[in-house]
């Protein structure tokens, strides 16, 4: 991907994709329990070749109950995310890019004593016959700059792999490299991510069980995410985009220490 034109992700984006959500080799496992895993990318250290200090995540969900369209839905529905996601701040989507992409906005809340974070970023998605991919990376907005009272995250590479098992049942798979900058050790961010993942996997679960109710009585017929003549958003030209770098992937304190009495977390 460059960072003008062709900032889109293309055919070999989701195919590079899918491939990291399938791979056991160079992934370490570390959690496995009820039909869920834990997974670390692990890295060979050589000579010249420098090794993020984040770890590249992925969770795989056995879901028994719900279909793949269904959880695909669920990750869509902004209306329907402020149900269920209890730590979102505030989230909307800014513009499209195309009829597969937009750009959009989402913050959080942290535990004290840390600062909330945010994100600015783009999404893109590809659906096959009994396949859902969908992807987003961090990128720079013109009219979304960082704000004073938040701190801007950033994510390298997250999203969602969903492979339908059957008419209600499907593989979810939720695969993700980011950074939320600040003051955090990233032997923290590491720990957390893994602690955290199977948590937030239950809950997308869980919506995705009570959204078919929930969908029928708020405008059932209305996904844009499918039906991209329903989309309202204003166009966007992808080249007023440009990819937001996470250089405290490449620049570590290693020996900065997460202060429990630190009251702001530096961004």
């Amino acid at each position: 991907m460059s960072r003008v034109s062709n900032i889109l992700p293309d055919e070999a984006v989701f195919d590079d994709f899918k491939k990291q959500c399938l791979a056991t080799d160079n992934w370490q496992n570390k959690y496995d329990n009820h039909g869920m895993q834990v997974w670390i990318e692990v890295r060979a250290v050589n000579k010249g070749n420098h090794v993020p200090k984040v770890h590249k995540m992925k969770c795989k969900m056995i879901v028994k109950d719900v279909s793949a369209a269904t959880m695909f839905d669920v990750l869509h529905d902004s209306r329907y995310r402020k149900k269920w996601d209890v730590t979102m701040q505030e989230s909307f989507d800014i513009a499209r890019l195309s009829a597969n992409a937009d750009v959009g906005y989402y913050s959080w809340r942290c535990p004290i004593p840390l600062k909330n974070r945010d994100v600015v970023t783009l999404r893109s998605w590809q659906i096959t016959d009994d396949e859902y991919i969908m992807v987003n990376f961090s990128v720079k907005h013109p009219k979304f700059p960082p704000r004073s009272n938040l701190v801007r995250a950033v994510s390298i590479q997250t999203g969602y792999y969903i492979k339908a098992t059957g008419p209600n049942s499907c593989i979810f798979t939720y695969l993700s490299q980011a950074d939320p900058k600040g003051s955090l050790p990233k032997w923290v961010v590491n720990k957390a991510s893994q602690v955290l993942a199977p948590k937030v996997m239950k809950s997308v679960h869980k919506a995705g069980q009570e959204y078919s109710n929930w969908k029928s009585q708020n405008s059932p017929d209305l996904k844009p995410w499918l039906h991209p003549e329903q989309n309202t958003l204003p166009m966007m030209d992808p080249a007023e985009l440009s990819i937001q770098r996470a250089d405290s992937l490449e620049n570590v304190d290693e020996s900065s220490k997460l202060d429990a009495n630190e009251g702001e977390d530096s961004s």
